[in-house]
């Protein structure tokens, strides 16, 4: 088996976050624009930005593939990060997406798999994996997103899993079925708006916990949990949720300090 690479994680904010693997520079979901601005989502929803990025743009250094859950919604892909897009050699992101964005930007449906390779780093197969951002039969309403599967040799406990926006539904149940997955890195803060009720658009805590029951991750990472006005559950309530959960579940948790590179064994 080949040694296992290095790999270090800085959450920016938000969803967006940079993971180094091994020579490697992929940056999740950028979203950099300063806070203040409010932003439109359609069908009558909006939210303020309120926290800017830990990380200015200036600061990331050469990113090589980008990997966007969806482009089509502001606090996943922002102004600030659709300048970074051309400056990637890929964008991984929606079918749908890739359409809209044009130049590097491929397109991955649920389950396709496409390859990052260089010499003199570990070749990295990446699987997007489904995602719903909304109730049953929103999805022609809050359009396509995907999760990613990052799979490479030398991993200790599985694979890296970034859920994407998504909630608690049976295409996230099959990920546990398919895929050996050894660090999550999820996607919550329990989105809601007020137009729309209870009706929830991100998994909360307590979808956290029991996807993790299903996967039973190493390590799980939250993300996408402040920054906001409509990220609805904050940090002290998900770990609330958390601390009821098995032995295993409670001590996979790891939350990363904002701004700071972490290193995590895969």
């Amino acid at each position: 088996m080949s040694p296992a690479p290095q790999v270090r994680i800085t959450h920016i904010g938000g969803p967006t976050t940079l993971l180094e693997i091994g020579g490697w520079r992929l940056l999740t979901d950028p979203t950099f624009d300063p806070p203040g601005r409010r932003y439109d989502f359609g069908w009558g929803t909006s939210s303020k930005k309120v926290t800017g990025p830990a990380v200015p743009p200036a600061a990331l250094g050469p990113i090589d593939a980008v990997l966007l859950t969806h482009d089509h919604h502001g606090d996943n892909l922002d102004d600030l990060g659709r300048t970074l897009l051309p400056s990637a050699r890929r964008v991984l992101t929606t079918t749908a997406g890739a359409r809209r964005l044009g130049g590097a930007a491929r397109g991955l449906e649920p389950w396709a798999t496409t390859v990052l390779s260089h010499k003199g780093r570990p070749t990295i197969e990446v699987t997007a994996t489904p995602a719903r951002h909304g109730p049953p039969l929103s999805q022609p309403i809050v359009g396509d997103v995907i999760g990613f599967a990052l799979r490479w040799d030398g991993q200790h406990h599985g694979q890296l899993w970034i859920s994407g926006d998504t909630v608690l539904y049976h295409g996230i149940r099959t990920i546990a079925e398919r895929l050996r997955i050894g660090t999550a890195m999820l996607h919550l803060g329990g989105v809601r708006f007020p137009i729309t009720g209870p009706i929830r658009y991100t998994m909360t805590g307590r979808h956290a916990v029991r996807i993790c029951q299903a996967i039973r991750p190493h390590t799980t990472i939250p993300v996408h949990y402040e920054g906001w006005r409509h990220f609805q559950q904050p940090r002290e309530e998900i770990e609330r949720e958390f601390a009821g959960a098995a032995d295993d579940i409670r001590g996979s948790v790891r939350w990363l300090t904002i701004g700071a590179a972490t290193d995590v064994t895969v």
